[in-house]
């Protein structure tokens, strides 16, 4: 059974093209292009489940049309419709390379430092629906939310899953 832990949100099926099964999808990071796996991961009912890509075409440079193995006609692509797609971590682990643009929503789940006041807690959430993405870090009992942006990150270790920040001061 996969796990939250191992996978990453990477975008959404949107909608059929056409009638042999091809379908619409939306992304966020374009790993999938990137990093050598054959599959990508939908979360149906609360569990996620692999789909091996037979084919993809990119349609713009956030939207790309794809086609996964056994879905083969429109009907069965339309179940697909609005499903959230994530990519597992250990392939995008294998390929680590210091130039790799990553994704918000690949950080949850690491622990979070900072310079001065240290160990934060851990990335439980992002939340994009803001002008601003946040992270939502859990220690315990404890809440914080912080601002996601570049600025505040010195390093990113996605082998031990840490990222190091650096907090303006009075933000925590």
């Amino acid at each position: 059974m996969i796990k939250d832990s191992e996978v990453f949100k990477i975008g959404k099926l949107i909608k059929p093209h056409g009638v042999k099964g091809e379908i619409s999808f939306a992304f966020e990071n374009d790993v999938f292009d990137r990093v050598d796996c054959p599959y990508l991961i939908c979360r149906i009912d609360g569990i996620f489940v692999p789909f091996f890509m037979e084919e993809y075409r990119f349609k713009g440079s956030e939207t790309a049309l794809i086609t996964f193995e056994d879905i083969d006609n429109e009907e069965k692509a339309q179940r697909m419709s609005g499903l959230e797609v994530y990519f597992p971590r250990k392939y995008y682990e294998e390929d680590i390379d210091e130039d790799i643009e990553y994704s918000w929503n690949f950080f949850i789940g690491f622990s979070v430092v900072d310079k001065v006041y240290g160990k934060l807690g851990t990335i439980e959430a992002v939340d994009d629906k803001t002008l601003n993405t946040l992270f939502l870090i859990k220690n315990g009992d404890d809440e914080l939310i912080i601002p996601a942006t570049e600025d505040f990150i010195e390093k990113i270790d996605a082998k031990k899953k840490v990222l190091y920040l650096i907090l303006p001061e009075g933000l925590i």
